[in-house]
Parts: C-alpha cells; sequence; structure tokens
C-alpha cells in the first residue's frame, strides 16, 4: 500500500498561551479507508499468523503503537 497509515499536523501556537505548546498531533488511521472494494487474490496470512496479526490479509494490518513510557531511556522502538 502507497499511504501511510500514521498521519500528522503542526498545531497552531498562540503567542499569548500561557503553557508551552504542542508543537505535532499524531493520529493512525485505518488501513480499510484505502482499500475500497476487496480486489481478487488479495495475499493472506497463514492460520498461524492470522490469528496473531488479527486479521486474513496483509493489506489489513495495523498494528498498535507502542505504549508512552514503554521504553527505557535512550532505547527507541
Amino acid at each position: 500500500m502507497s499511504h501511510s497509515q500514521v498521519k500528522w499536523y503542526e498545531v497552531y501556537a498562540s503567542p499569548f498561551s500561557p503553557c508551552p505548546p504542542i508543537r505535532y498531533k499524531w493520529y493512525s488511521t485505518p488501513p480499510n479507508l484505502y482499500l475500497g472494494f476487496q480486489p481478487p487474490g488479495l495475499p493472506q496470512f497463514s492460520p498461524r499468523e492470522a490469528l496473531a496479526h488479527g486479521t486474513l490479509w496483509p493489506a489489513l494490518y495495523s498494528p498498535y503503537p507502542p505504549k508512552k513510557g514503554m521504553f527505557r531511556e535512550g532505547e527507541e522502538a
């Protein structure tokens, strides 16, 4: 798929705001937004992989982002 499931936008920060600004907001879009009708011959996971991923089709797989604070300081996902 050519579309990214993670989108972002820059938040307006007022010069008169008393709080430090949050510069960017992130959100996730579901992959079925970009699929439309299911094309014939769509690749499939094996039954074991499908149970692990929660879907039969790799095109519809959307992992959850890691929880904040899940990694130790200096470690990345």
